[in-house]
Formats: structure tokens, C-alpha cells, sequence
């Protein structure tokens, strides 16, 4: 893990020394086609993995309520921050 993280802030050193050079400039859309096709061989490979496919239902139904239960802590977070520290209050 450290290994990747250790890359990820090499390219960012990188990235930041070179940003003014073109070429650079003009990677967003190579990147996006990059992250696709990885998600598609993600796609391939968990379709292809017996054991995933056959607790999917499971799987499924665990991570839906994690993405809610996220996405709602969120929301009130985000609701009680701007209650607490940006609504006007009154006088």
C-alpha cells in the first residue's frame, strides 16, 4: 500500500515540476478513456469470479446500505455545519 501511495505523490511531483509543459496539459482525456477501460477489466474479471458472482445478491445489498448510510451521515453533516456555522441567525 505504501508502494502505491508512494507513486501516486511521485506523480503529483511530477505532474506539479512539468505542469506548464502542453502535452501534459492535454492527458484529461486519455485519462478518462485509461479509467474506463480499467473499470471495464474490473467488470471482467469480478464477472468472471464464481465465488462474487454467486454472493452478488449479498454483496449487493451490503454496500447499497453502506453507500446510503454514507451519503445520509453526509447530508446531515453537511446540514448541521451550515446550520451551526453559516445561517444567519437572529437578533
Amino acid at each position: 500500500m505504501f508502494i502505491v501511495i508512494g507513486i501516486m505523490f511521485g506523480g503529483i511531483a511530477v505532474g506539479y515540476l512539468f505542469r506548464k509543459v502542453a502535452f501534459l496539459q492535454k492527458t484529461e482525456r486519455l485519462i478518462s478513456y485509461t479509467i474506463l477501460l480499467l473499470l471495464f477489466l474490473l467488470g471482467l474479471s469480478v464477472g468472471g469470479n464464481r465465488e462474487i458472482v454467486n454472493n452478488l445478491p449479498s454483496l449487493g445489498g451490503q454496500a447499497f446500505v453502506l453507500a446510503f448510510a454514507g451519503t445520509l451521515g453526509s447530508i446531515l453533516a453537511a446540514w448541521g455545519i451550515y446550520h451551526y456555522f453559516f445561517k444567519e441567525r437572529k437578533r
